[in-house]
């Protein structure tokens, strides 16, 4: 049955994806549920530090191999093509801001959240309210995009039409999160990640494989058959199919890259697992490992997106439930039949389990260990009863996330992602390298960049064509967008540096010379650095 004419999966192999698709959660579940974390707040945030460089880089990939890079950037490359690209370059180059400037540091200086090395040298409470502020605003908008492509994803794969479908579905996907993160903890996420990661690129270089098959392994034929099945014709192959329309659509597109190119500094999740390797020396093995990953199944994408458009159809996957997100599954329907698209959608799927509970373990600690425990309780409660209240945070936040992703079906998840780059870059980057890097940065410093980022980029994507004023807005119906780009990140990134270089002025010094001294040795040496 050739999809590029009719997008619905036959009713007759919904149970076989269905089974495929259970099968697959249930072992992951009971994966979680032996290897989980059961003791201090250490064990149960960043599983005691255990884990080594090559274990924590595949699992860092799996962090980050979510379903913007799987559905989201693979659909982006079927409809626009080299545009869709500009996805995966921008994140596999972020990379370098992490293994040049932050990996080692990071590890050196903190213990659990990203809130222990902004407060490390500060004001401990306020620092560290507007550091969990910031992780759990960055983790919900990243969370929501991850939610709403497991939506589209099992939409498709359960034949589910219209929204009170996906509500359900989305519904289901964050309740078995939450099982994930109640459950195992830091330890048995990052062992989900790690076997989910290990088998989305197996998977991918599957799909790769069998598709440049169908062409004679000719990528020539292969890209002369995308351009034929697709409205552009060969502009895919050149920038500008979907941010070259005017000067305003360009300027997107370098918001967009800033945006990309400088958020994975600042996402919460992928700093806090620079916490479960036990030095700063596997802190570095893992980035490089992550990055190498990365890089071989962003290629693979490449061509399963120009593949998607060229054995789908572009009509086909617009039409498809989940649109643009239902490239690659479609795709491997197409090649494989329904037992690969059931492979392909539950391993997508655990996926975006593994991701979001990242997520949700990341807020939640951020909400524990730096609101609960150092703001509310000033340090004085035991360790149970910080996990204890992780676990309600994660339950809180799971619903929100819910929620969220219901408002924003139908977007693409790779743009969604993109806009929580932006908010990560925007409030964390700035006062990360201010703290590790410059000496005269000071409270009012870190607390004017994080806000000032952080309330900029909400406020500019509120006013903006995300919200209203076009068909593809979340409120198409009204129009109060004057902000006309899409990302805000090339006008907040720099207010959020901005800002905190001068609060940093105004503000009076840190008095603490020794504490500064031992933050700028802990750093560069990782003498005095704590374990789990």
């Amino acid at each position: 049955m050739n999809l590029a004419q009719n997008t619905v999966i036959p009713d007759d192999s919904v149970i076989i994806n269905t089974s495929v698709f259970a099968v697959f959660v249930l072992i992951t579940l009971l994966i979680v549920y032996r290897v989980s974390s059961r003791g201090s707040a250490g064990d149960y945030f960043v599983a005691g530090s255990a884990f080594s460089g090559v274990q924590n880089g595949v699992a860092l990939s799996g962090d980050y191999l979510s379903a913007a890079s799987f559905l989201g950037i693979a659909g982006a490359i079927a409809i626009y093509g080299y545009d869709g690209f500009l996805y995966s370059i921008g994140f596999l180059v972020a990379w370098l801001v992490n293994l040049l400037l932050l990996a080692e540091r990071t590890r050196n200086t903190g213990r659990f959240t990203m809130g222990d090395v902004l407060s490390f040298r500060m004001k401990q409470r306020p620092v560290r309210a507007a550091a969990a502020t910031s992780t759990l605003a960055i983790t919900i908008m990243y969370m929501i995009a991850q939610i709403a492509g497991a939506g589209g994803l099992v939409a498709l794969l359960l034949n589910v039409h219209g929204h009170f479908g996906q509500m359900l579905v989305m519904a289901g996907v964050g309740a078995v999160m939450m099982v994930y993160v109640l459950v195992g903890g830091m330890k048995g996420t990052t062992w989900v990640q790690i076997i989910k990661a290990t088998m989305l690129v197996l998977c991918a270089a599957l799909i790769t494989i069998f598709l440049l098959g169908k062409f004679s392994y000719s990528m020539t034929e292969l890209l002369r058959a995308a351009a034929d099945n697709n409205p552009n014709g060969r502009a895919i192959f050149a920038p500008g199919a979907q941010y070259g329309e005017s000067d305003m659509t360009k300027l997107d597109f370098i918001s967009l890259s800033l945006a990309l190119v400088l958020g994975v500094g600042g996402l919460p999740h992928v700093l806090m697992r620079f916490y479960t390797v036990p030095n700063a020396r596997e802190a570095r093995r893992s980035v490089v490992w992550a990055t190498w990953t990365m890089a071989i199944f962003y290629l693979c994408t490449l061509i399963i997106g120009y593949g998607a458009s060229a054995l789908v159809g572009t009509d086909a996957i617009l039409a498809a439930p989940g649109a643009e997100n239902s490239a690659a599954p479609l795709l491997a329907y197409e090649i494989g039949g329904t037992v690969l698209l059931g492979v392909i959608s539950a391993v997508a799927f655990a996926t975006i389990l593994a991701v979001v509970a990242g997520l949700t373990l990341t807020a939640s600690a951020s909400f524990a260990h730096d609101v609960y425990a150092s703001v509310v309780r000033r340090g004085e409660v035991d360790s149970a009863r910080v996990v204890w209240v992780a676990r309600i945070t994660a339950l809180v936040i799971g619903a929100a996330s819910i929620i969220g992703g219901i408002l924003v079906i139908g977007q693409n998840v790779a743009f969604l992602v993109g806009l929580a780059f932006a908010f990560a870059a925007s409030a964390n980057l700035s006062t990360l390298l201010y703290t590790l890097f410059w000496k005269r940065f000071n409270t009012t410093g870190t607390l004017w960049g994080i806000y000032s980022g952080l309330i900029s980029c909400l406020l500019l994507v509120i006013f903006s064509p995300v919200v209203s004023g076009a068909e593809d807005s979340i409120i198409p119906s009204v129009d109060f967008a004057f902000f006309p780009l899409k990302n805000p990140g090339i006008v907040s990134i720099p207010i959020s540096f901005l800002f905190a270089a001068i609060g940093t002025f105004i503000g009076k010094p840190e008095r603490d010379a020794e504490r500064q001294a031992e933050m700028e040795v802990r750093s560069l040496t990782g003498i005095g650095s704590r374990t789990g």
